[in-house]
């Protein structure tokens, strides 16, 4: 059973004055996130992201198809029991502590005292925050607010975690740890639904992704599978003679990156419509003696990708 499945989803507003104009947020979504996987939900502003993670969280009614969490569906008690919870911007009351906030959130998400007494400190001190539990929220970095958010929402021991932007405004050592943080918990069965405008982060966590545009999912799959560059890869070998180079024979050209001459190794370009052809300039290069010591698929970064997708006109 997917951690997370939506099918033919849609939401319209109504807006203006007399509220006669409609606007179509989402059209039509459908799409399932397995346990254990941290899945990104990518897209421009005005894309349907916010709207997608509402319905999600039973915060916003879809106007037709279906959202289901764990097979229960979006915004019952059975399904918002299992599921944990950070904004982008957190509204904690400055005036609270680290572990009075922890303790009034815990209350609202029904988690019993005995339970809170116990993973409060368990919490502040695996997300760094020991020694911060009697210290006005107020005080807080952006960092450490994140850290707090992160805690508010494990509370409750979810199998599920939504992510708005958890590391927006963070310095490059809160963004690590965050990260790490994330990865802990997927190691540990957890589901990361992360929604973000951090491309590179994206890009060093997630297993698979989906962009919406207009409020239609456009693209869906791994990092590794959309951003391959098509029939092109990546080839480090031993030097291959020029009389190999660049012919009808062997389609290879030299690699933007030269050669290295401590490792004795030079980079190629590989363009191979499929696999037959890709095996034959294997071979070829074997016959004259060339150690092959890696090939690759070509990738551009995810960030290249995205624009590339958003920018086109279908």
């Amino acid at each position: 059973m997917p951690a997370l499945s939506v099918s033919s989803l849609s939401k319209t507003y109504r807006t203006g004055l007399l509220r006669r104009s409609t606007v179509q947020a989402l059209d039509g979504i459908s799409l399932a996130v397995e346990e254990g996987a941290i899945f990104g939900l990518l897209g421009p502003n005005g894309a349907g992201k916010t709207t997608l993670v509402k319905i999600l969280l039973g915060l916003v009614r879809p106007s037709g198809g279906t959202a289901r969490l764990f097979g229960r569906p979006a915004g019952t008690p059975a399904a918002r029991h299992r599921i944990g919870f950070v904004p982008e911007n957190h509204r904690f009351p400055g005036f609270f502590t680290a572990t009075q906030t922890l303790h009034a959130y815990g209350r609202l998400a029904d988690v019993p005292r005995a339970k809170r007494n116990d993973r409060i400190p368990q919490l502040l001190d695996r997300l760094a925050l020991d020694g911060r539990g009697d210290t006005k929220v107020k005080t807080f970095s952006k960092g450490m607010l994140q850290r707090l958010g992160l805690a508010q929402a494990l509370l409750n021991e979810p199998d599920l975690l939504f992510l708005d932007e958890p590391t927006g405004g963070v310095d490059p050592v809160g963004r690590r740890a965050i990260r790490d943080i994330v990865l802990e918990l997927r190691d540990e069965g957890k589901t990361i639904f992360l929604n973000s405008h951090l491309l590179s982060e994206v890009e060093k966590v997630c297993t698979q992704i989906a962009i919406l545009r207009n409020g239609t999912l456009v693209r869906r799959g791994s990092v590794e599978e959309l951003t391959a560059v098509d029939r092109v890869y990546d080839l480090v070998a031993t030097p291959v003679p020029d009389s190999l180079l660049n012919t009808s024979e062997l389609p290879l050209t030299p690699g933007p990156d030269g050669s290295s001459a401590a490792s004795g190794l030079d980079q190629y370009r590989v363009h191979a419509d499929d696999r037959t052809t890709l095996n034959a300039v294997v071979d070829r290069l074997r016959s004259a003696d060339v150690e092959i010591e890696s090939i690759t698929p070509l990738r551009q970064s995810l960030e290249d990708y995205f624009i590339d997708v958003v920018d086109s006109p279908t």
